[in-house]
């Protein structure tokens, strides 16, 4: 109950990447992309899984020539995770990428060559069952919407999604879906908000170009928790300059704060003042590098005084409010014993992992009964 949302999120076509449904009423997903040389496969395939193994859904690969459609065909050989290659100009490229196991193409069908080459590329694409992504950006809008528009906006991008959306729709392929990214957050979200009643297909959001991980996180956090709210958005990317995964922690947390997926561990907990009875900052810090694996949905509270402890407490799987001479530990919103400070974040990793094995034995019955 406590991960229900009061979103309504807008209805969308669904579309299948891989073995991840994108759309309908499937779980908004988390997308990264891999900042390794394509052609160094070890290096890829090692940045793949980590990626993986932080939770995202999907991850995109750059295919800029034949040589990368060579190794991306490695690299699929050794993923788990549906990936996507993102391919530009070059429509010979995506025909290899589709023969070699491809989950979906980043394409935009305007600028990969004449009618004939589009046609091959998406009759290519519907028999395999390949989805197609339009990766509309303000930063490389064509140059005729540059000369009406005089500068990238809003309406320049809906106008050039609108016409690579045109080109599918002539040859009858439905299964895209969308993104439309500035780096600028009002003409983001002013453009997903105006293409969004005009197309059924799912959304991809992002900020693109965001920034550094601070700063790139919270403009991230705004321009798509405006459309988050709005309902909007079926899949998302959070586009920083920093390490892959931390684009799919960041995306996580976006999500579990809407409530709208409820993936790892959700912490709660005080920013700490001269009342704390333990220190608040360093057993955050650790704890949370700690359980950064348990992808298994726990609420964690960890709040250093009595004042809000408590409150916060019992509404959590599990709960630590600091209090003298002892602090004292909640499971399932029930007091349950006091602890000490010694070995204070052990003792909490523990019992953290033991209720998510506990939760998600409850899920997996769930599962199994259909």
């Amino acid at each position: 109950m406590k991960f229900e949302s009061p979103i309504k999120r807008r209805k969308s076509r669904q579309i299948m990447v891989g073995d991840v449904a994108v759309g309908g009423d499937a779980p908004i997903s988390i997308q990264s992309m891999t900042n390794t040389e394509t052609c160094d496969v070890e290096a890829t395939v090692r940045q793949v899984r980590q990626l993986e193994d932080a939770g995202a859904d999907i991850v995109r690969i750059s295919v800029p020539s034949m040589e990368a459609a060579e190794a991306f065909g490695k690299i699929r050989q050794q993923s788990k995770v549906p990936l996507v290659a993102d391919i530009h100009f070059d429509h010979k490229i995506a025909l290899r990428v589709a023969e070699l196991g491809v989950d979906c193409l980043r394409i935009n069908p305007g600028n990969i060559g004449r009618d004939a080459k589009v046609r091959e590329v998406v009759e290519c694409a519907r028999d395999r069952n390949i989805p197609i992504r339009i990766g509309v950006n303000a930063g490389s809008l064509e140059r005729e919407l540059l000369r009406k528009y005089k500068e990238p906006t809003a309406e320049a991008m809906v106008e050039s999604a609108m016409h690579h959306i045109d080109i599918l729709d002539k040859l009858d392929f439905q299964d895209f879906k969308l993104s439309l990214k500035a780096s600028d957050v009002f003409m983001a979200v002013d453009a997903y908000r105006r293409i969004a009643g005009q197309i059924e297909q799912p959304l991809h959001l992002g900020i693109t170009e965001a920034g550094g991980l601070r700063s790139g996180t919270v403009k991230s956090s705004v321009g798509l928790g405006m459309l988050l709210m709005d309902g909007i958005g079926d899949t998302m990317r959070i586009s920083l300059a920093a390490d892959p995964v931390q684009e799919v922690k960041v995306g996580f947390d976006i999500l579990k704060s809407l409530r709208l997926r409820s993936k790892g561990i959700n912490f709660v907990a005080c920013p700490s003042c001269s009342r704390q009875n333990f220190d608040v900052v360093s057993t955050m810090n650790e704890l949370e590098a700690r359980v950064e694996d348990i992808m298994t949905p726990l609420d964690v509270a960890v709040i250093g005084c009595i004042v809000n402890g408590p409150g916060e407490a019992k509404v959590a799987d599990i709960g630590l409010t600091g209090g003298t001479p002892s602090n004292m530990i909640y499971i399932d919103g029930k007091t349950d014993h006091k602890i000490g400070q010694e070995n204070l974040v052990d003792n909490l990793e523990q019992m953290i992992r033991e209720q998510a094995a506990k939760r998600q034995a409850e899920l997996d019955a769930i599962i199994a009964k259909g």
